[in-house]
């Protein structure tokens, strides 16, 4: 006997992928709804490469009892109104806006890095996706955390425009398609041009400077990996439809050289290591594009500091940092928790 598993906002770009991974991964589930708002009821989507069509329903008139599990990617002002219908009905929320993610009673779970903390998860019945850019940066240092002891991290990201949604790829899109003709390229999503340009600048600014974006990436790397950890980010939105990358640098309580870690992360979970010193040696965002895993590059010591190290981390947003990473959390749940699926 499978699940019956919700994938709500499944005609959005991280719920169509969720849609794909579960095909993907041959999720033991016995039944799927997908749900949308009322103007896309009717519709019909794609599950995967399956061949099967799914017809989208209402989820203001869905009821929830006795379906197992709901991937939620609708944004937090919908997840507020319809995540505790939903626990409350006993079907567990994975959600990925950042709604629950700082909440104590609900677990931030990226599953190669904090599995146990899923146990958490009856307090409210729902457990929550971290930001994109934190999913891959933990996984990335986990591992080394563990090995050395992390004090501080800085980060800089390069992220792509499919973490503001449609919207964002449309843009860059036609703007790019505008300049090459000689027509404005005027910004609507973005605050300012995206097409052959660099944004400092992801969500509202906050009283200290920085961005909210930037907020999320220190307290959730806390939350999920050690509250001690101090960390420090710039967050940058870059020509890119699908794919983020980030420039770590991290300070370490003890030595490690740049050929243990590189030790370390070839065995980790998640990872893959591809790291020549040479032309092309190295993983670009097209490459990812499409892969489960954290890719990491340039590992190499840092001198500035004591016990330092730097290295270049990317992954596909919408599969790692988003719908992957949620039904990673499904899967998890269910071996450790539900335990329906033979």
């Amino acid at each position: 006997m499978g699940y019956r598993i919700v994938v709500a906002g499944a005609t959005g770009n991280v719920g169509r992928e969720m849609l794909n991974i579960l095909a993907e991964r041959e999720f033991p589930a016995d039944e799927i709804a997908v749900l949308a708002s009322s103007r896309s009821q009717g519709d019909e989507v794609d599950f995967g490469e399956t061949g099967k069509k799914l017809k989208i329903q209402n989820i203001d008139h869905f009821d929830p009892t006795g379906w197992d599990m709901a991937l939620f990617a609708i944004g937090s002002d919908a997840t507020k109104i319809h995540a505790p219908r939903f626990a409350a009905a006993g079907c567990t929320v994975i959600d990925n806006s950042s709604l629950y993610r700082m909440d104590p009673d609900v677990p931030l779970i990226v599953p190669e890095v904090n599995p146990d903390a899923i146990n958490g998860y009856r307090a409210k019945n729902i457990i929550a996706n971290p930001n994109c850019s934190t999913a891959q940066m933990v996984v990335a240092l986990k591992p080394l955390h563990d090995a050395a002891g992390i004090k501080r991290v800085v980060v800089a990201t390069y992220q792509s425009v499919s973490g503001a949604g449609k919207a964002g790829m449309d843009e860059l899109f036609e703007q790019s398609r505008n300049i090459f003709v000689g027509d404005p390229a005027e910004p609507k999503k973005f605050t300012k041009q995206i097409a052959f340009n660099v944004i400092p600048h992801i969500d509202s600014f906050l009283d200290d400077g920085s961005t909210k974006e930037e907020w999320k990436m220190v307290v959730e790397t806390k939350k999920i990996l050690d509250t001690r950890i101090k960390v420090h980010a710039t967050c940058v939105r870059v020509p890119v439809f699908v794919g983020h990358s980030e420039a770590i640098n991290i300070e370490f309580e003890r030595e490690i050289s740049a050929e243990e870690a590189q030790n370390i992360l070839r065995e980790a979970p998640g990872i893959m290591l591809v790291d020549k010193r040479e032309d092309g040696g190295y993983v670009t965002p097209v490459e990812c594009v499409g892969e489960y895993a954290t890719f990491i590059s340039r590992v190499r010591e840092d001198p500035t500091v004591e016990n330092g190290l730097a290295l270049w981390c990317v992954s596909d947003n919408l599969r790692k940092g988003a719908a992957l990473n949620a039904v990673q959390i499904a899967e998890l749940l269910g071996r450790r928790h539900l335990q329906k699926a033979d």
